[in-house]
């Protein structure tokens, strides 16, 4: 699958211009950096499917299993940190309530004794492979503060990190729902073209933001992008024939960047949550920033349809699910796999006549069948998810130039709102 006539000759014509302040990286004065160049290349947890758990860690990670002794069951160590509600963290954080918990640790709401703000406390699993990560995404954090001072970007804020006991805990601003969050508690009404319109434009200045300093985000999905504010109106959606609700601001952030990485950095071989993963990656060809672009691609026809687009558990399945929604692999690919056993013939192995195939066909069609209305801006959107969802690196388009596709023609004059 290649892009259309459309779609080269809008990119040939326009240039995104940069609004970003980059460059090196200053360090903060007030906290130390940590040295990403410094830490051990096994910084990834790899998440295999969509639903957070702790099934690709070793055993040596999880911690001590449960064990019986003198007839008396001990409960196993799961690596969080035990607490209360009304604990103080390092004599300012007072933790008010549970937000939610991951295969990293649990997130907690505290408010800061020192003025009076209400921030979100990632606490991480006390084992050192969380610990790695924790330590990555501090490093990463720190950089992306220096780098937007002015908070223009949707990127995540850190406000302070520290050790308590043996759990790294990260400080950040306060946030509302994630946008998978959103759709699950709204039975998964899918996001209006409208919507989709303004968060996509944040998402792709934030991630374009990070490509132009040489990191790759590997983890974009809706999980992972954050509503800025929990507020919500209801309306009545005639299309579903029913009420659902109405995010009262559209503006968002990223966040999660613990598997982040730099260009010069080891490059893991296996990145992203596999609903998100991009075919380089599935076939072991090596991967680049243009990973992203294929996550936020099916991150936003998710946000369309109000469900996944490769439902998939299996690489194999995932790849022919692929070849249903978006057309054959192109064979150049498939000869430089490393992935052999993926392919016969120059062809994708995949047994047509199987019971799982049966399913493909039934969920996964052509990417164009998807649209429910033949309107200028769904046409814009599919001509957009087309390029985003190119199979070959050298011809997906790149977020700066996804920012001038005409998808995006009312906002690119607009200025981003001001954050405080």
């Amino acid at each position: 699958m290649g892009k259309n006539n459309d779609c080269d000759s809008w990119k040939a014509i326009n240039k995104f211009k940069s609004d970003s302040k980059s460059g090196s990286f200053k360090q903060r004065k007030q906290r130390p950096i940590l040295d990403i160049s410094k830490l051990s290349k096994d910084v990834s947890l790899h998440l295999e499917s969509a639903s957070l758990d702790d099934n690709n860690l070793s055993a040596a990670d999880k911690g001590p299993k449960e064990t019986q002794q003198g007839g008396i069951k001990q409960n196993s160590d799961d690596g969080n940190m035990d607490y209360h509600i009304g604990l103080v963290l390092e004599d300012r954080y007072e933790i008010l309530s549970t937000l939610g918990e991951g295969a990293f640790g649990k997130v907690v709401e505290c408010i800061d004794r020192h003025g009076g703000q209400h921030v979100a406390v990632k606490i991480v699993k006390k084992f050192e492979s969380f610990c790695k990560v924790a330590r990555s995404e501090i490093a990463v954090l720190e950089e992306i503060n220096n780098l937007d001072e002015d908070n223009r970007f949707a990127c995540v804020r850190m406000l302070d990190w520290f050790k308590h006991k043996a759990h790294i805990c990260i400080v950040m601003e306060l946030l509302g729902p994630s946008t998978f969050e959103f759709l699950q508690q709204n039975n998964f009404v899918p996001f209006s073209m409208e919507q989709i319109r303004h968060i996509a434009f944040q998402i792709f200045r934030a991630v374009s933001f990070l490509h132009r300093n040489k990191l790759t985000h590997t983890d974009l999905k809706p999980e992972n992008i954050l509503f800025v504010s929990s507020d919500c109106d209801t309306e009545y959606n005639q299309q579903m024939n029913c009420k659902h609700k109405k995010p009262s601001c559209l503006d968002i952030k990223v966040v999660d960047f613990g598997t982040a990485t730099f260009d010069h950095q080891h490059h893991e071989t296996l990145v992203s949550t596999r609903h998100y993963r991009a075919p380089e990656v599935i076939l072991d060809l090596g991967w680049n920033q243009s990973c992203d672009v294929w996550s936020l691609g099916c991150v936003l026809i998710e946000y369309y349809l109000g469900q996944t687009l490769f439902p998939s558990h299996d690489c194999r399945e995932h790849l022919a699910m692929m070849e249903n929604v978006l057309g054959p692999i192109p064979p150049h690919l498939l000869k430089q796999t490393r992935k052999k056993h993926f392919v016969k013939h120059e062809r994708l192995n995949w047994v047509e006549a199987s019971s799982s195939d049966d399913d493909i066909r039934k969920h996964c069609q052509p990417l164009m069948q998807y649209m429910r209305t033949n309107s200028e801006e769904e046409k814009q959107l599919f001509d957009l998810l087309t390029c985003m969802l190119e199979y070959d690196v050298s011809r997906r388009i790149t977020l700066e130039e996804a920012l001038w596709h005409p998808f995006f023609c009312s906002l690119r004059t607009q200025q981003p709102p001001q954050r405080s």
